[in-house]
């Protein structure tokens, strides 16, 4: 898969996402790369059986005090041949490029991975 169709689907995604989250992301930038840098494994402590799909770099808005001007923007990075290595069709594809984005997007807000995944529990829980 190429980079431009790969990010034609971050696109479609964002679109899909609640709007009101993605208004509110400001100061950030969100990109694709193919695999996470040996600094980003590190930092996330990643080993040998666990794949990176997605990462959030930032100071999340919770975190953000009066003193918060001047930074550069946070980042949101997709992983794209970790997203294809999990994914066995296009539908999959889709669906896991909105997953990783809609958890990136979670932690600009502050959410953590325990808050994040009971909320996509209860949402799945919902939709059966």
């Amino acid at each position: 898969m190429s980079d431009a169709e790969f990010d034609k689907l971050i696109s479609k995604a964002m679109d899909e996402l609640p709007q009101k989250y993605i208004k509110g992301l400001q100061n950030v930038a969100i990109v694709m790369e193919d695999e996470p840098s040996a600094n980003q494994i590190q930092k996330m402590k990643i080993d040998g059986q666990h794949l990176l799909l997605g990462l959030y770099e930032g100071i999340p808005l919770t975190q953000r005090g009066s003193n918060y001007n001047l930074v550069l923007p946070d980042k949101i990075t997709l992983f794209k041949n970790s997203i294809l290595m999990v994914s066995n069709s296009d539908e999959q594809l889709f669906e896991q490029i909105k997953r990783t984005l809609w958890h990136e997007i979670a932690h600009y807000y502050g959410l953590n991975h325990d808050r994040i995944n009971k909320i996509q529990n209860d949402n799945v829980t919902r939709k059966k």
